[in-house]
């Protein structure tokens, strides 16, 4: 006969939600800086802006990258991201494509250690070539092809 075997023990899981690490910029966050918080999540405008609008999304619970969230915690920045997205094209007819990233590890050019998601503004004209997005975190690669423009 089948059975659930599944022995993992639940017990606790929730206090974990409420970890914070002393020291963390995001974990001490002011208040004053929150424009959007749940139980999980809050956003800031990033302080040091790539364009108007720039805004992170933060799970509350101390995680060093994307990868170390626990399920929950990715809804409700989703959900924090949508808000916030509709907040933005309310608020400025010139955004016409939005950027979302993380950066997970010192590799990918992580500076704080504690997840958060960067949601970037786009305005038609701002760069002369977007094509590729993403990708142009290592420039020579932002082109899919030699001549690709």
């Amino acid at each position: 006969m089948k059975r659930d075997r599944d022995d993992e023990d639940f017990r606790g899981l929730s206090e974990q939600y409420n970890h914070r690490e002393e020291g963390c910029v995001f974990c001490e966050m002011p208040t004053d800086r929150i424009i959007y918080e749940d139980e999980l999540a809050l956003a800031i405008r990033d302080q040091y802006p790539v364009t108007e609008g720039h805004t992170l999304i933060i799970p509350k619970r101390h995680s060093s990258d994307y990868f170390d969230l626990f399920q929950p915690e990715i809804n409700a920045a989703n959900r924090a991201m949508k808000n916030i997205r509709h907040q933005i094209l309310e608020a400025d007819p010139t955004v016409t494509g939005i950027n979302v990233g993380t950066n997970s590890g010192k590799a990918a050019g992580q500076i704080v250690f504690h997840c958060h998601i960067h949601l970037i503004p786009r305005r038609e004209g701002d760069v002369v070539n977007p094509r590729g997005g993403v990708r142009g975190v290592i420039p020579k690669r932002q082109r899919y092809k030699a001549g690709d423009t």
